[in-house]
């Protein structure tokens, strides 16, 4: 019984630990500000003509300089798993979630389809982080080619 016990309090307390890690990493991220939540969708198919909600990876998108750094917020990694760089993004297309999309992301996503480097991804996020995304973009150093649909 006392065993049984002791495993229950170990699996409570390392749980509680992990839970409290999220939550630093999290406050450590946002330390620098410019920090928004974007789901993202990496190398989507050109040709797909209805959208699912299969790929989307919920996310916290950060500014840095002139670069746009993505980190997955069910992860422990200090890095971010995505940097995308201001110079090589073009944007595509802006449309509302669709079908299964409306239950994959948050209640208030607009949906950014994208290019950068050659590959098509896919970027979620409120109307207020989209207005200051765009507005990024535009800002960017005289001579840099930017593409905003």
């Amino acid at each position: 019984m006392v065993l049984a016990l002791l495993v229950s309090g170990a699996v409570v307390v390392l749980v509680l630990l992990g839970l409290f890690v999220f939550g630093l990493r999290r406050r450590l991220i946002q330390r620098s500000g410019g920090t928004f939540d974007c789901s993202l969708r990496w190398n989507v198919s050109e040709d797909e003509r209805e959208p699912s909600g299969k790929g989307w990876i919920y996310g916290v998108a950060r500014y840095n300089g002139d670069r746009i750094e993505w980190f997955r917020v069910f992860s422990y990694a200090p890095r971010p798993r995505r940097v995308l760089e201001r110079s090589a993004i073009e944007v595509l297309e802006r449309r509302t979630p669709q079908g299964e999309e409306e239950l994959a992301l948050l209640s208030d996503s607009t949906v950014l389809a994208c290019r950068h480097r050659g590959v098509r991804l896919e970027l979620a996020m409120s109307e207020d982080a989209l207005t200051g995304f765009l507005a990024w973009l535009e800002a960017a150093p005289p001579g840099q080619r930017v593409n905003v649909a």
